[in-house]
């Protein structure tokens, strides 16, 4: 496979510059740092609803500016010139999605095809896509890989696949090179940069929020599914190792389109994330039982065969504890999170 190259060459340029929507946050914001580690020149493209301006790293170009404004993205590909946009910038919460589904469909949907639409129109020719494995749904599979049937389980999974179909005709009309990075949860910190918003919804940063007393205790939602313990599996994917992967199918697209799920392909049970934060922390982190949440499958497991075997992409955190413990030193030297 020409894609298997054992240097991960540059496409073509080693000072390529990537525009990077939604680079406030926290996924774009670490993988902006793994960028400029690299060696790319970045910039961060952000209307800050969600992210923090002290996210963005320093060496990173800044602009403030809105995926609703096509004007706005205009202006910044016309000053910044990008090789890439890695698209990062989208609401993301299925439960939300699930409760105002036109923020979603409507807002994601639109947003995601304005900056498609003037990456052709001033021929940015290459396109990374933040997608998610929530475009799977409910899958019965041990481990969902890229053939899985896609069943969108949400509005939000539904608003991904929707962009991933918009590139797929892109590609195919206009040219356009693309990437889709389908993953479930994405967790842990670099040594600068962590997880936090004002609206937390994730289980590790909430479980790390009760060990540092931010809270009085996890609510379980539901343990009487069909699993060891009864609680809900997941995958779990370091944000560092998920960066790396944005950066090597980067590089891959000098060898044509790609669609990769990510993971480490085991699972944790909500119960098994409690217990390695109470070994991380040394907190005795207290629980309570609550009602199943509607929607929420048993398991959910991502394979990440065809990127490791085509990409020789090689997870370097594939550990819950290292992946808890890398959040909690962010989470206790930024208690209150970014002060903007």
């Amino acid at each position: 496979n020409p894609v298997v190259i054992a240097s991960h060459r540059r496409l073509e340029d080693d000072t390529m510059k990537v525009l990077v929507t939604g680079g406030a946050g926290y996924i774009g914001s670490i993988a902006s740092e793994v960028l400029l580690c690299k060696g790319y020149e970045v910039v961060v493209f952000d209307n800050l609803s969600q992210g923090h301006r002290a996210a963005v790293p320093d060496e990173a170009h800044w602009v403030q500016g809105d995926l609703a404004s096509a004007d706005e993205i205009q202006a910044t590909i016309r000053a910044h010139q990008p090789d890439a946009v890695m698209h990062f910038a989208a609401r993301s919460l299925v439960g939300q999605s699930m409760e105002q589904p036109f923020l979603y469909l409507r807002d994601n949907v639109v947003q995601g095809l304005n900056l498609m639409e003037v990456c052709v129109e001033l021929g940015v020719p290459r396109f990374i896509l933040s997608s998610t494995a929530n475009l799977y749904g409910a899958s019965d599979a041990l481990l969902i890989d890229e053939q899985s049937p896609v069943v969108p389980g949400s509005p939000y999974g539904e608003s991904k696949w929707m962009l991933e179909r918009a590139l797929h005709w892109l590609s195919e009309t206009k040219g356009l090179r693309y990437a889709c990075l389908r993953y479930f949860n994405a967790a842990g910190a670099s040594k600068y940069r962590g997880e936090y918003r004002s609206l937390e919804t994730h289980l590790i940063p909430l479980v790390l929020q009760a060990a540092a007393g931010q809270r009085s205790n996890i609510t379980i939602f539901g343990d009487d599914y069909q699993t060891a313990d009864g609680t809900c599996v997941r995958d779990y994917i370091h944000v560092l190792d998920l960066a790396e992967a944005h950066a090597l199918a980067l590089e891959a697209l000098a060898f044509g389109n790609c669609t990769y799920n990510l993971g480490y392909g085991e699972g944790f049970s909500v119960r098994e994330v409690i217990d390695a934060a109470r070994r991380v922390t040394g907190v005795e982190i207290p629980t309570t039982l609550g009602h199943r949440r509607a929607g929420d499958p048993a398991r959910l497991v991502a394979s990440s065969q065809r990127i490791r075997d085509e990409l020789g992409w090689t997870p370097s955190y594939a550990n819950l504890d290292e992946i808890i413990a890398s959040a909690w030193r962010w989470h206790q030297w930024h208690p209150d999170g970014y002060v903007d």
